[in-house]
């Protein structure tokens, strides 16, 4: 699962084209969580997560901190998290993750997107069920037994601790991800992301040129404003 998501997410960066798009993505998220669960640090374990996040992609602090103050503010734009269905090329699902503040615009948007790259915007629940919905970790890899790590872990609900070249990936259910994120704070685990991710559990083989009509939809979505993150059942 981690390499996929890496790789994804290399992608996804290469897409963007520059920082500010990927900062403005944070700030969505900053917001709805201080929305949701106030601007402390502290007391908002989702926020703190978002901020650890942003962190490790390098996001300065003073955006954060601004991106917190301006959450506060009551007058600041009121976003939600909105999850659209639809098909691409040769069948392939898509599932669009979207933090807005106008639903009217967003899925106008998305119905363009996907009619005009050889897919449709499909109905609620059409293809949900064909992705698992997961968290993940990142930590620092200071001298760590990943298999003990692992072991201590399944009780609080992880399924997978694996290497990768700069950290320790940890998968765990949806549900477990205030558990496991309390536990790599009590221990003092450095967190570099923490974060979710929907894993298709089953895929579609392609083409080399079917992938690229793939990938070429995928680009569309993910440079709208309003998209946070998009999923395919591409393998």
């Amino acid at each position: 699962m981690g390499r996929a998501f890496e790789f994804r997410k290399a992608r996804k960066m290469k897409r963007w084209g520059n920082m500010s798009r990927m900062f403005t993505k944070y700030g969505r998220d900053i917001a709805m969580a201080v929305k949701s669960g106030g601007p402390s640090l502290d007391g908002n374990s989702r926020l703190r997560a978002i901020v650890q996040s942003a962190r490790g992609d390098n996001m300065p602090k003073d955006n954060i901190e601004r991106a917190i103050k301006n959450a506060s503010d009551k007058s600041s734009a009121d976003f939600k998290e909105l999850v659209y269905e639809g098909k691409g090329p040769f069948g392939i699902a898509i599932l669009v993750e979207t933090a807005t503040d106008n639903p009217t615009r967003t899925v106008a948007n998305l119905r363009v997107i996907f009619n005009r790259n050889g897919g449709t915007l499909g109905n609620s629940g059409s293809i949900d069920f064909l992705f698992d919905r997961k968290c993940r970790f990142k930590i620092a890899n200071n001298n760590i037994n990943v298999e003990e790590l692992e072991f201590e872990l399944i009780d609080f609900g992880a399924e997978e601790a694996s290497e990768d070249e700069d950290g320790i990936v940890i998968y765990g259910e949806f549900e477990s991800f205030g558990s496991i994120q309390k536990f790599l704070e009590e221990k003092g685990y450095q967190i570099i992301t923490a974060e979710f991710e929907r894993i298709p559990n089953d895929t579609k083989e392609l083409t080399r040129e079917q992938q690229e009509e793939v990938y070429k939809i995928v680009e569309k979505l993910e440079e709208d404003d309003d998209v946070q993150n998009v999923y395919t059942t591409m393998a």
